[in-house]
């Protein structure tokens, strides 16, 4: 019984295509020849740091296994990314079986890789390193400026407890680094189950610079929902924590009622919901 031409033609295309793409440096190619075809030998050469012979070699192979197509114009000979290949082996392989739960999956990838929003706040204050510090670690003062009682130890490894003053439940995170006076990175997790990506973190960072201080407060690895919650509250606290330590007294109103239109007695949530 003689084997079936068809068959045996298209099982031969699949095997020179799947050789072709065993290569990284042929992926690579198709991906310069993808993000822009029509490219000549010269041009795919460059930013790969291949030289021309080895670059014919594998657009060789490639061109034999129809991932590619060439034409000549004048000198040069131009080359072609062709999809067919690619498409037919998703086709049989994926397209009829497996597509809506790989797309599913995919989703899910991209979003669980996808980075997670930060927030950076730079003020400055007319004041001391020191005495900022004390500010962001004193529980007594975090609560003037904060709403919110900060209470720790502040070694590296501890607990810290962030505790509303209107009596709501707290946060419990962990400080991750304590360089008094010029750094603290704490770790703020949300209320109720500890996301996937892991807890968000704040670091402080404090700059002298003559007379006056540089604070920057970094917010990262925010779950999506929060970004816009963290941009309201970050202003509003370290406007009050300004104004208590070069006054002497935090604002006369808190700055977050504008944007939240809660009472005084409710400070704003920079953990996350």
């Amino acid at each position: 019984m003689q084997p079936d031409t068809c068959i045996v033609n298209e099982v031969d295309v699949e095997d020179a295509v799947f050789k072709a793409l065993a290569d990284p440096t042929r992926r690579a190619l198709l991906d310069r020849l993808r993000e822009r075809t029509g490219q000549t030998l010269g041009e795919l050469c460059e930013p790969l740091r291949m030289t021309r012979q080895s670059a014919t070699q594998h657009l060789g192979v490639l061109e034999a296994a129809t991932l590619i197509s060439t034409v000549r114009r004048g000198r040069e000979k131009l080359h072609y990314l062709n999809p067919v290949p690619l498409w037919d082996i998703q086709e049989r392989w994926i397209h009829r079986f497996e597509r809506p739960r790989l797309r599913a999956l995919g989703t899910i990838k991209e979003r669980a890789e996808r980075p997670r929003p930060a927030y950076r706040y730079v003020t400055y204050l007319e004041t001391s390193p020191q005495q900022v510090w004390h500010a962001l670690t004193d529980a007594d003062l975090t609560a003037r400026f904060w709403g919110h009682r900060n209470v720790s130890d502040w070694r590296p490894g501890s607990p810290w407890h962030h505790l509303p003053t209107d009596g709501r439940p707290g946060i419990t995170g962990t400080v991750l680094e304590s360089l008094p006076p010029r750094r603290l990175a704490l770790t703020l997790p949300p209320p109720g189950p500890l996301p996937p990506a892991g807890a968000p973190e704040i670091t402080f960072e404090l700059k002298p610079y003559h007379e006056i201080v540089e604070l920057t407060v970094t917010h990262t690895n925010l779950p999506e929902h929060d970004l816009a919650t963290a941009t309201a509250a970050w202003p509003g606290v370290c406007a009050n924590l300004k104004s208590l330590l070069e006054t002497g007294r935090a604002l006369s109103r808190p700055p977050w009622e504008m944007h939240s239109g809660s009472p005084a007695t409710e400070a704003p949530d920079t953990g996350g919901s």
